[in-house]
C-alpha cells in the first residue's frame, strides 16, 4: 500500500466518523450552533460522508480522488476560517487546518 492511500484511508475514515458524529452526537450540533451556523451542520456532515465515500472510491478512480479531496480541502478552508472568525484557540483551529493541508496535499498528489 503507497504512502498516499495509507493518507486517503485516514482522512476519509476520519470524515466518516465525523459525519456520522453529526447525527448521533450533540456536540456537534452545539458547535454549529455557537458558529451561528445551525442550518449548514446537516448539509456539512452529508458533505463529509460524501467526501469520505470519494475518497474510499477515488483510491481506484482518479476523477473521483480529485472531486473528494479537492471538495473536502474547500469544506476544511471554510472550517479554518470560521475557527478564527470565532477566534478559537490555535489548538482548537488546529484539526480544521490539518485537514484542510491534507486533503490539498491528496489533491495536488491526484493532479500529478
Amino acid at each position: 500500500m503507497s504512502y498516499l492511500n495509507i493518507l486517503i484511508l485516514f482522512s476519509a475514515t476520519s470524515f466518516l466518523i465525523y459525519g456520522i458524529a453529526y447525527f448521533v452526537s450533540t456536540n456537534m450540533k452545539n458547535e454549529f450552533k455557537r458558529f451561528g451556523l445551525e442550518k449548514f451542520g446537516p448539509l456539512t456532515a452529508v458533505l463529509e460522508l460524501a467526501g469520505a465515500i470519494g475518497l474510499f472510491i477515488g483510491i481506484q478512480n482518479n476523477t473521483i480522488l480529485l472531486l473528494a479531496s479537492g471538495g473536502l480541502a474547500l469544506l476544511m478552508l471554510l472550517g479554518t476560517g470560521v475557527r478564527i472568525k470565532m477566534k478559537d484557540s490555535l489548538l482548537i483551529s488546529l484539526p480544521a487546518f490539518f485537514y484542510f493541508v491534507l486533503n490539498t496535499y491528496i489533491l495536488y498528489k491526484a493532479l500529478m
